[in-house]
């Protein structure tokens, strides 16, 4: 009884100290990606993009016209239509844009980012918990094991891919969770001397929400029902199998029946077609693997992996050589090779497959196993040292490590949360802020459409006007400025591929105002004032 009380109490401490953090990273959380304007608009808006509102080019808008696109209006919750219509005509299924529509309408009419990230740490929570469940079982020979469990399980959820994940308002953090959530299922499911429908049932169920939230879950989900039939076979338990198999079928039926869109999203949109084309290209695919696995050595282990690999390679051939004698480091406990394989195995795959398929190499694509990824790298790091050295010397090592993880290269490198931009945007947002009363105009470039990474800037400003694909004269910009008081300045956006000097030339001549002052350089445009 003591022992459980203490177990709880630990896992209590660290989910708390887990989201103090988050909360504290999501207060310094300072702008938001263009995909993450996506996912605010596409949850509340009647339509994929602003821009294809009719009066949103050529025309002087206000902060809150910007705003209502990232923002829910309170006599429009409750409805949730925009959300399966939105999905429908863009490239994701519909289930993570729903939990967040629900979150928008718990706080409505305004901006903020909270509801994003609290989801997302909410996710996290659940897969910390996940992650502590797994590693119990994978350490159990271990002393300590609770104490070990918990405390790898809250650093896996501390490195810069998971605290970018959480602060990053996308399905990833949810597709992590369903990952996790997937493989604890399958541990369970063999752990199970009865009746396994119960667990076959959750599988399913599983299944329907995780197909339902991103269509890279599907990659991981493959494996592992290909590990878990393999499984069966092996043990003769074809009744179970069959089950299994029907289970999975259903899922999959509902899931089309649901958003029968799946179909189109994965085989024949732009992103689908993308896929496969790029899944033949093996040139690619080798550059992207190598690519992926310095991302994850940069966040999913805060630049150590490189460092243990290292390690590991100079321990094994010095194991060979000359340390013949001790334990093979083969593992023979079923419990832990099922926990373990079904970890590894789709792990892997979706690594593969997402690296040679993604239509650009970004933390984002494999957020969703770094936790896994951490997990396992640092079991197989500890056995190789234990085969080695006794407990007391494999655990030092294990805490220089991670001492060097999370304290170390992250204060020599200064490296921050990828969806924080605390360093990269605090300026411009304070800038704007403080001069929201100034007019802004958006030179507008339509082969280069990345308005939503500055749509954030233009629902604080208070009268903005967005030029489209016009002709950079005098004439034109003074038409457009007749009646609005620059007296304090004007802002100006040039979005990219354009001539700036010529720009400003024209905007100096006909606002009358000669200093040009650059602020900064964002994804798609400089930023100037004009005063």
């Amino acid at each position: 009884m003591q022992t459980k009380k203490r177990e709880i109490t630990v896992i209590a401490v660290i989910l708390i100290l887990q989201t103090l953090i988050y909360l504290i990273c999501g207060g310094l959380k300072s702008y938001i990606h263009m995909d993450e304007a996506y996912s605010l608009g596409l949850s509340n808006y009647h339509q994929v993009e602003i821009q294809l509102d009719e009066d949103f080019y050529d025309n002087w808008h206000s902060g809150e016209y910007y705003e209502d696109y990232l923002a829910l209006q309170e006599d429009e919750y409750g409805e949730y239509y925009q959300v399966y219509e939105n999905q429908k005509n863009d490239v994701h299924p519909p289930f993570y844009y729903l939990i967040l529509r629900f979150a928008m309408g718990l706080a409505p009419e305004s901006y903020t980012h909270w509801h994003g990230v609290i989801i997302n740490i909410i996710c996290y929570a659940f897969i910390t918990l996940l992650s502590y469940a797994l590693l119990k079982r994978i350490l159990k020979d271990e002393s300590h094991v609770n104490e070990k469990s918990a405390l790898f399980a809250f650093l896996s959820s501390l490195t810069m891919a998971s605290l970018s994940n959480v602060l990053y308002i996308r399905m990833y953090a949810l597709t992590a969770l369903n990952i996790l959530l997937i493989a604890y299922l399958h541990v369970k499911l063999r752990e199970c001397t009865g009746n396994k429908a119960k667990w076959i049932v959750l599988i399913g169920l599983s299944a329907l929400i995780g197909s339902l939230t991103h269509y890279y879950y599907l990659f991981y989900l493959f494996a592992l029902f290909l590990y878990q039939c393999y499984r069966f076979i092996k043990k003769n338990e074809y009744k179970t199998l069959r089950f299994y198999i029907l289970s999975m079928a259903v899922a999959g039926g509902l899931s089309l029946l649901i958003f029968p869109y799946s179909i189109q999203h994965m085989f024949f949109g732009y992103q689908g077609e993308g896929f496969i084309s790029r899944l033949f290209n093996l040139p690619d695919m080798i550059d992207n693997i190598l690519n992926y696995s310095w991302i994850i050595n940069e966040y999913g282990f805060n630049n150590a992996l490189v460092f243990m690999v290292i390690g590991a390679i100079a321990l094994c051939c010095y194991r060979k050589k000359y340390r013949k004698d001790i334990k093979p480091l083969e593992e023979t406990d079923e419990e832990k090779i099922i926990t373990l394989n079904s970890l590894l195995i789709p792990t892997f795959f979706y690594f593969i497959i997402v690296s040679a398929a993604s239509p650009w190499v970004e933390l984002r694509y494999i957020a969703a196993i770094c936790i896994n990824a951490f997990v396992l790298v640092f079991y197989y790091f500890y056995r190789l040292l234990k085969s080695l050295w006794k407990t007391e010397t494999a655990n030092k090592v294990i805490c220089v490590v991670l001492s060097f993880m999370f304290v170390v290269f992250p204060l020599v490198t200064r490296q921050e949360p990828q969806a924080m931009y605390h360093r990269e945007r605090a300026d411009i947002v304070e800038t704007i802020e403080e001069n929201a009363h100034v007019p802004a105009i958006y030179v507008f470039n339509s082969q280069d459409n990345r308005f939503l990474d500055d749509i954030l800037l233009f629902a604080k400003l208070e009268s903005s006007y967005i030029a489209f694909d016009k002709e950079t004269t005098a004439e034109y910009y003074k038409s457009v400025l007749k009646g609005k008081d620059m007296t304090e300045g004007l802002f100006v956006f040039i979005n990219n591929y354009q001539d700036d000097d010529v720009i400003l030339s024209s905007l100096k001549t006909a606002s009358g105002l000669d200093s040009c002052q650059w602020i900064k350089h964002l994804n798609a445009c400089n930023v100037y004032y004009l005063s």
